[in-house]
Order: C-alpha cells, then structure tokens, then sequence
C-alpha cells in the first residue's frame, strides 16, 4: 500500500521540462481568460463523474482522497495542467502532504492550533491540508480552486469522505478538537478576481472589519507560476486576519522551466514588506527538488 501510496502522489515541476508534461506542450497562444468566480454549493457535487476513495496516512491520521479522471472531467488526457483552463487540481502533489506534516509538527509544539479557527486553504485541489484542519477543530474552512470542476467532482466529495469517516474521531474528547459541526465553503476563480466573494475579507481599515479574516492560510504547489505570484501575493493579504494571522505555504524551493518556487515567492514578500517569513520545514529526500514549508505573518 505504501509503495501504491507513493506512485500516486505527483511531483510538480521537478525536473527541467520536456514533452510530456500537457501544458509545456500546449500551443503558445494567448493565455485564455479565466473562468468566472463563484460560489460553489455542496448540493452541486457531480454525479457524472467516477469518484474512488482511497487512505493516505498522513499528519498521525488517516485521510482519504478521491481518484477521478483528468479526461472525463476535462477532456484532457496526461496533462499536468493547462493555463487558463485547467490548473492540476486533481492531482495529489506530494507539497500538500508536506504541509499537513508540518502543521501537525507545529501543533505537537504548541505553535499552532485549529480549534475556533476560520480557514482558507487556497489552489486546494484534493483539499487535505484543509480537511486536516477540520479534524483538528477549526470552526470554518473555506477551500478555493481555479476550477469549479475540481471543486464538483473531487474537493466535496474529499471532504465528505473525510467527515463521514472521522466521525468517531470528531467526536473524541481530543483537547485540540472543537465542534463537529464545521462550517465548509467552497468558492472557485482566479486569485486576482476571487476575493470579491471570500468571506471573510476586509476591505476597510478599521479594527472590526480587520478582525474578520481568516486566522490560517493555507497553501501547496501553489508558487510554481511567475505570473501569478502578484496576484496571489495580494489576495493572501487581503484575506488575512490582522494582527494575530498566519499564512503557512508548501512549494518547491524551484519549479524548472516555469521559474516560480518559494524563493521567488519570498522575494516579493521580502520587497512588499508587510509580511516576515520563517522556514519551518525543508524535505530534500534525493528523490525530487528541494521542497520547503514556510510560516509568514504580519509585521
């Protein structure tokens, strides 16, 4: 099961790019416009698509995580991503089981807890590190992704699975576990237009509407674009709960043949200002490209 559970988990972006990886071989036209932002309800899961349930162990517990297609539900086939149109989400990349380590490490050293929290977990795809935060007791937990289809067919679904399964473990009198009732949204686009329905996001700079951002942002494999670094950048500290929030991001130190990763990220952190960062894990298993997870926070 281990060595099935270690094929399945996608590594983006790491090694130098050639034929095969879809989107490197996608015509270089102009970038299409994305797709509309909007909320996406739970009642709106698919049922037209294959939807396989498997275990991930993970964080000390045991998460499940969707199969579906790539093909069926884009119509693609063995393509990684493709811009403006489809952005990997259905596939598990190993940053998100990073971050999930590291969260749980930094929960064990009382750096960090869920209980009450309100939650964003952006590029989400599968949606696991959000789905930890759940079973560790956040109040709310909000889950974005490029595409409303990733959402429908594979992102609910995760989530259900998740509750339904921990039911028991929910309910467990674990100090660092809150109420079972969680509140899950869902809310698809891009990151430069989506804040317009993220809730919440403040807008003004009085103490109340700072108060209401989210306590914990979360993000994998979500840098590896140059492009989109600005955007992101901004919508992070849009969404942030000021003083006390807390951003934690998984992402190669590189991406070859795109040029983002978490440096490149980090640099734009660094010149802005407003935010400091700490390194809080680094993976370098000889088996892939340096991996890092970082804590950032307001100044």
């Amino acid at each position: 099961m281990e060595s099935k559970q270690k094929e399945e988990i996608f590594r983006l972006f790491d090694e130098k790019p050639s034929s095969g990886l879809g989107f490197l071989d996608f015509p270089d036209d102009k970038p299409l416009p994305p797709p509309p932002c909007r909320e996406v309800l739970s009642s709106e899961v698919s049922s037209n698509v294959q939807y396989t349930v498997e275990p991930v162990n993970v964080g000390g517990l045991t998460l499940f995580k969707g199969r579906v297609s790539t093909e069926e539900v884009f119509s693609l086939a063995n393509s990684d991503l493709v811009p403006g149109k489809y952005e990997g989400g259905l596939k598990l990349w190993e940053g998100s089981l990073d971050l999930i380590t590291a969260l749980s490490s930094e929960m064990q050293d009382g750096k960090l807890s869920f209980t009450g929290k309100r939650v964003l977990e952006l590029g989400c795809g599968h949606g696991l590190p959000g789905i930890f935060a759940c079973l560790k007791g956040a109040a709310a937990v909000h889950f974005q992704d490029f595409n409303a289809e990733v959402l429908q067919c594979l992102t609910i679904p995760n989530v259900t699975a998740n509750i339904e399964k921990n039911t028991e473990y929910l309910a467990a009198p674990h100090a660092e576990v809150g109420p079972t009732k969680i509140e899950t949204r869902f809310f698809s686009g891009d990151w430069g237009e989506v804040h317009q329905l993220l809730s919440p996001v403040f807008t003004s700079e009085d103490d109340e509407a700072k108060s209401c951002g989210y306590d914990v942002i979360l993000m994998a494999e979500t840098v590896y674009s140059i492009s989109t670094l600005p955007n992101l950048y901004k919508l992070v500290k849009k969404c942030i709960s000021i003083p006390h929030g807390v951003v934690y991001m998984a992402a190669k130190k590189h991406y070859f043949g795109v040029g983002g990763g978490s440096r490149r990220f980090l640099s734009l952190v660094e010149k802005d200002g407003t935010m400091a960062s700490s390194l809080v894990a680094e993976v370098a298993d000889g088996s892939s490209n340096v991996r890092e997870v970082w804590k950032l926070h307001i100044k």
